[in-house]
C-alpha cells in the first residue's frame, strides 16, 4: 500500500505557491509580451520593445521613480521624528487621555481617502504646496505616520523600564540613558515602522495624484495611466520597477536589524 500522507501537504503548498508567484509570474511574462491576444495563454511573441518604450527619454520612468523614492525616504524620515518621542511619551509617560491620543492617529483612517485628500489638496493649493515634493511628503505622512506612531509606542512599551532604571542608578543620564539603553532595544519596531511607512508612501496614488500631478511625476501616476489606457505591457513594467526599491529597501532594514548590527546602536 502506497503511503500518501504527504499528499495534501504537497497540495497545500502548491496552492500557496500559485496564489503566491501566479500572479507576479503573469506580471512577469507581460512585461516581454509584444503580443498576446485572448484565448492564447502564453504570449504570441517576446521581445523588449515596451521596456525601450518605458526607459526612454520621453518615457519619464526614472524621473518617476526617483521622486517616488525620494518621496518615500523623506516621508520615513520626518514620520519617524515624529513617532520616535510621541511613541517614547505614549509608552512611558502616564498622559491623560492617552486612549484618545492614540486613537486620533486613527482619524486619517476612519474616513474615505477620496474626501480627505481632495480637501488637503485645497488648503495645500492655498499654502503653494500642490505640486510640490514637500507637499507629497506631507500628505504621504497622513497615513504613514499612523503606522509610525502606533508601532513605536508598542516597541517603546516592550522595552523594560528596569533596565533603564539600572542605567540610571550607576550614573547615565536620561539622554545616554535613551541613546544606549532604550533606543537600541526598541530599534526593531522602529525599523519594522520604518517598513510600513516606506510601502504605504511609495504605493500612494491617491495622495500624489491630488497634491502631486501633473507637477511631482510618481511611479503610481504613471502605472494608473498606463493601466487605464488598457496598455498592460507597460503598466506591468512599471509595477515591476516599483518592486525594486521596496526590496532594497527591506533588505537593508533587514541587515539593520541583525543582532550584531543592532549590538553597535549607540557605541
Amino acid at each position: 500500500m502506497i503511503d500518501l500522507w504527504w499528499l495534501p501537504r504537497a497540495l497545500v503548498l502548491g496552492l500557496l505557491a500559485f496564489v503566491i508567484f501566479g500572479p507576479l509570474t503573469n506580471l512577469v511574462l507581460w512585461t516581454v509580451a509584444e503580443r498576446w491576444y485572448f484565448p492564447n495563454a502564453l504570449p504570441m511573441s517576446y521581445g523588449f520593445g515596451f521596456w525601450a518604450r518605458v526607459f526612454s527619454p520621453r518615457g519619464n520612468a526614472m524621473e518617476a521613480l526617483g521622486n517616488s523614492v525620494l518621496v518615500a525616504m523623506l516621508t520615513v524620515i520626518l514620520a519617524l521624528a515624529l513617532a520616535i518621542p510621541a511613541g517614547f511619551a505614549l509608552a512611558r509617560l502616564r498622559l491623560p487621555f492617552r486612549g484618545l491620543v492614540l486613537l486620533a492617529f486613527l482619524l486619517p483612517q476612519a474616513f474615505p481617502n477620496l474626501p480627505v485628500y481632495v480637501n488637503i489638496a485645497r488648503v495645500f493649493y492655498q499654502l503653494g504646496l500642490n505640486g510640490t515634493i514637500l507637499g507629497v511628503v506631507l500628505v504621504h505622512m497622513t497615513h504613514g505616520l499612523v503606522f509610525a506612531v502606533w508601532i513605536a509606542t508598542a516597541a517603546f512599551s516592550a522595552v523594560d523600564v528596569e533596565l533603564e532604571q539600572a542605567a540610571r542608578s550607576v550614573g547615565a543620564s536620561a539622554i545616554r540613558t535613551f541613546r544606549d539603553i532604550t533606543l537600541p532595544l526598541a530599534m526593531p519596531g522602529l525599523m519594522a515602522s520604518a517598513i510600513f511607512v516606506f510601502l504605504e508612501s511609495l504605493d500612494e496614488f491617491a495622495g500624489s495624484y491630488f497634491v502631486g500631478a501633473p507637477d511631482v511625476n510618481m511611479l503610481p501616476l504613471l502605472l494608473y495611466t498606463a493601466s487605464g489606457g488598457g496598455n498592460y505591457q507597460i503598466a506591468s513594467i512599471t509595477a515591476l520597477v516599483l518592486l525594486v526599491p521596496s526590496i532594497g529597501f527591506m533588505l537593508v532594514v533587514e541587515r539593520f536589524l541583525k543582532s550584531d548590527v543592532l549590538s553597535k546602536v549607540g557605541h
